[in-house]
């Protein structure tokens, strides 16, 4: 399979073996190899997966254990025959697996010591100082929010302000760190955590016990504190001007809206230095014009890097320069923070700021600061989105809120029985409430963020209906595909990472007449993985591999160059 690029398009092609019970009775029976017939995979609801768990992060999640969940195993219910790859006699990971049958044949790959996480912080021992220093230097976005809520709220449930809390993203530089030996230093960090990486935090402390600012993520100043043009080849690496919330700021706009609220700053009441004492608005006393920030070039440097000359990590900018968007003159912003997610057409019209909760000036040019993308989160809802009155208390303790159990819901607090314990703060009713209506704010938003993931799916990917290259006929071979058109002009689908690259692939199901699933491609293993040969189920013969899967994820092959000192890596599809 080649990977989808702009007006370039491919067809999935399924081959079936159809057979009828007889003149126009449901189908019974399909084949996917050789004509072998099966009866039918069989698979997990939508639902049922969700029941039990699977899709929504069931465990560690960023170093907190969750309730064990039941785990649903789909289990093959006909004989077949050995797989071709993945057969007892072909194993590929039979050199690696543990002849109990639970073993995991991936154990023994990887350092036998990892590295743990630290404990937390000792609060009397915390530097009571850290938060002030901290805002001193790299203000968070809450403090821009008394200005720009409208930018905080968009901002707040991004990738962009995911980007450090992530639980994949740590564990997968956890593993990096593991298997650098700590060598690889700040190299990921420097992209998701900015700020993190100028204070620099060492890599061992836990993202639990980081400054605010610093889980932010990609937050305010890293892209409105600097004032030098990083090229492509930066990797990330960029300096950010540190100051207070009053020091100047970078700009895309024409800065009169501010310099018409610092020449009345008395009337509006307005703090423009540190040294104001009373009631006021602190504000930047200045703002300065950075060209970057009204072009793609400002998203190069973290979404084009080399991990190796010749070797690229970060892709998109690369496609994006190549792509028929560019030469249009659309710009990363247009689709990605313009008033239609995933579509270049136009921008919505705001005010820029509010002072004393009033909207201040007149409406311009407002660049969406959801930064619209299919990603969504699998942290705690305490965590993330990020939300003023979550810090009321701390990651930790939002680790031990059971939000699937229904912790502070009016039902849930009119079964507690004398026997029950809860960690503290949750020991008392009154905080559980507080937290789950924090919960339920945060939910909802990303509810909403999910609505936008998907508007920006279907303004990238199109599925056709499914196309039949034959007549169904009783006992005879069907074959049939869908089209997948790449209907974006900025760059490949899916784009992004080579190394953690989203997975896109194609489900397509077999329905009979009684509303059973007799064939299934693209189905997933207990684990919420693809079944394909990254499927820990599949190597241990739990579930068949699936044949027919059409996945639009890169692969890797290694391929050693000279000796065996030299290697390269050649991603494929």
């Amino acid at each position: 399979m080649m990977l989808i690029i702009p007006r370039r398009e491919t067809l999935a092609i399924l081959t079936l073996w159809l057979g009828l019970w007889s003149g126009l009775t449901p189908l019974r029976s399909l084949a996917a190899d050789e004509g072998v017939p099966f009866s039918g995979q069989q698979t997990l609801s939508d639902e049922e997966l969700l029941e039990v768990g699977q899709l929504l992060g069931v465990g560690n999640r960023l170093y907190g254990r969750q309730p064990a969940a039941s785990v649903a195993t789909i289990q093959p219910n006909f004989p077949r025959r050995p797989d071709r790859l993945v057969g007892a006699e072909l194993d590929p990971l039979a050199a690696f697996a543990d002849p109990s049958e639970d073993a995991d044949p991936l154990a023994n790959l990887g350092s036998n010591d990892p590295i743990k996480p630290p404990a937390a912080k000792d609060p009397e021992k915390k530097d009571p100082h850290e938060g002030l220093w901290t805002e001193e230097c790299y203000p968070s976005a809450e403090s821009c929010r008394a200005c720009h809520p409208k930018h905080y709220d968009e901002w707040s449930v991004s990738s962009h302000a995911y980007a450090a809390v992530s639980p994949m993203f740590q564990r997968f530089e956890q593993a990096m760190t593991e298997l650098t030996e700590g060598t690889v230093g700040y190299f990921c960090i420097r992209c998701h955590s900015p700020v993190a990486t100028q204070l620099e935090i060492p890599r061992t402390v836990s993202i639990l016990d980081q400054p605010p600012v610093a889980r932010e993520g990609v937050t305010c100043v890293s892209c409105h504190r600097i004032n030098e043009h990083y090229g492509r080849s930066s990797n990330g690496d960029r300096r950010i001007e540190p100051g207070n919330i009053h020091a100047p700021v970078g700009r895309g706009g024409n800065g009169t809206g501010l310099a018409d609220a610092l020449a009345n700053a008395e009337k509006n009441k307005l703090k423009t230095h540190a040294g104001q004492k009373g009631p006021g608005q602190a504000i930047h006393n200045g703002s300065y014009f950075f060209e970057p920030l009204t072009k793609s070039d400002i998203c190069a440097s973290c979404h084009q890097v080399a991990v190796h000359p010749g070797i690229s990590l970060e892709v998109v900018h690369a496609q994006y320069r190549s792509s028929p968007a560019a030469k249009c003159g659309i710009s990363c912003q247009d689709c990605h923070m313009g008033a239609v997610p995933g579509k270049a057409e136009g921008y919505e019209e705001c005010h820029v700021a509010e002072l004393s909760g009033k909207p201040y000036g007149q409406p311009k040019k407002h660049s969406n600061h959801t930064f619209w993308g299919p990603g969504y989160s699998i942290a705690h809802p305490g965590i993330f989105p990020h939300n003023p009155k979550a810090k009321s208390f701390t990651p930790r303790q939002w680790l031990m809120f059971d939000d699937r159990a229904g912790w502070g819901t009016e039902e849930f607090e009119r079964n507690v029985s004398d026997g029950m314990h809860f960690p503290k703060p949750w020991d008392n009713a009154d905080d559980r409430r507080d937290g789950r209506k924090i919960i339920d704010a945060n939910i909802a938003k990303l509810d909403e963020k999910r609505g936008y993931s998907a508007m920006t799916l279907e303004a990238g990917a199109h599925v056709s209906d499914p196309v039949f290259f034959t007549t169904p006929q009783v006992g005879m071979p069907l074959k049939m595909g869908y089209r997948v058109d790449n209907i974006s002009t900025g760059h490949n689908l899916p784009t992004g990472s080579l190394g953690a690259q989203p997975q896109l692939w194609l489900n397509a199901v077999l329905i009979n007449p009684n509303n059973q699933r007799v064939w299934e491609t693209g189905y997933l293993d207990a684990n919420a993985d693809l079944c394909d040969m990254h499927s820990v189920e599949v190597a241990k013969g739990r579930i068949p591999r699936d044949k027919n899967l059409f996945n639009l994820q890169t692969k890797f092959l290694i391929n050693n160059v000279r000796g065996t000192d030299r290697e390269a890596a050649l991603p494929l599809n």
